[in-house]
């Protein structure tokens, strides 16, 4: 597949997420062409301020392969992790992480920080960066310049 096809899902899932005043951020999670797990962001949606796109799918990928050790899955995912994602996704060992839009305020797989290629951690994946870029950093445009003109200026996080 293609890393193009693979965000396709998580395009989707972003989509999904300002109908209950999310930021539209979504995330797919594959093993061996298949997708296993797919999420967007849940903050607004359930006051957890953990539940962003990542975290969400990486917890329905362990349970439905019955391991927390996710080694040989790609995640695809619209939005640059920021930290807590990346270690996330560092501590599942797995074994890409594709993204399209960078997030030069918080990213944490080249913007900001690299956790998925650092030696001084347990593990490190593959990192693929820029994809369907323009889709993916739309969407969040779109979603904030919304946000501002509701609220009269003041806008929220991710």
């Amino acid at each position: 597949m293609t890393h193009d096809e693979l965000m396709a899902p998580a395009l989707a899932e972003a989509r999904l997420a300002p109908s209950h005043g999310d930021v539209p951020v979504g995330a797919a999670v594959w093993l061996d062409g298949e997708v296993v797990a797919q999420r967007h962001n849940e903050r607004e949606r359930t006051g957890d301020p953990t539940a962003h796109a990542e975290m969400l799918a990486l917890r329905d990928a362990a349970a439905r392969l019955g391991r927390w050790r996710l080694d040989g899955v790609e995640v695809a995912v619209t939005l640059e992790p920021c930290p807590m994602c990346a270690g996330a996704l560092q501590q599942a060992r797995v074994g890409r992480v594709i993204f399209g839009a960078d997030d030069p305020k918080a990213g944490a797989l080249g913007s900001l920080y690299n956790l998925g290629a650092d030696p001084r951690l347990n593990h490190e994946f593959e990192v693929v960066p820029g994809v369907r870029a323009t889709e993916c950093a739309a969407l969040l445009q779109d979603f904030f310049t919304d946000l501002r003109s509701a609220a009269g200026g003041s806008e929220g996080g991710r």
